[in-house]
């Protein structure tokens, strides 16, 4: 069973009216755009995803924002990447494990994390999550993309 974040049904976001219309035909990782260790994350996804599946979303955007109100996440602290995939909001290391997947060899080899039960894998990402900032360091203002990668961010 896969971790959702909460949501009554698939594609339930195209009908909430605080959702701006936009292009979910691929998958959508929603990221915290100020903090530096999630941009670099970007940056290795762009780098990893050779047929460019995965597209890109601040937090901070109003797009971004729209869907964390809409998925019951809190809009000002952004301590989980948000994967939308085929109409379904992934958050934590169910998050991290799918993007993984996405990728293909040999990132998919880590889905093996699985294996592990899921309050274990949630504990280190928490971890991760309340230390990143302190440890990475936060940007003044939110990551851009450059003008060859602009085409897979929204927003």
């Amino acid at each position: 069973m896969t971790r959702s974040a909460p949501t009554p049904e698939t594609f339930a976001y195209r009908r909430d009216p605080r959702v701006p219309a936009f292009d979910d035909s691929h998958p959508i990782v929603i990221f915290d755009g100020a903090c530096v260790m999630c941009s670099r994350f970007v940056q290795l996804l762009l780098r990893a995803d050779r047929r460019g599946r995965l597209r890109f979303l601040t937090a901070q955007s109003e797009l971004g924002q729209a869907l964390y109100a809409h998925f019951g996440l809190r809009g000002d602290v952004f301590d989980t990447y948000v994967l939308l995939d085929e109409g379904r909001a992934r958050v934590k290391s169910d998050a991290a494990l799918r993007i993984f997947a996405l990728l293909g060899a040999p990132y998919s080899v880590l889905g093996a994390g699985r294996a592990l039960p899921r309050i274990w894998r949630d504990g280190l990402y928490d971890f991760v999550a309340r230390n990143r900032l302190r440890w990475f360091g936060q940007r003044e203002v939110c990551y851009a993309p450059t003008p060859e990668t602009r085409a897979r961010f929204i927003a």
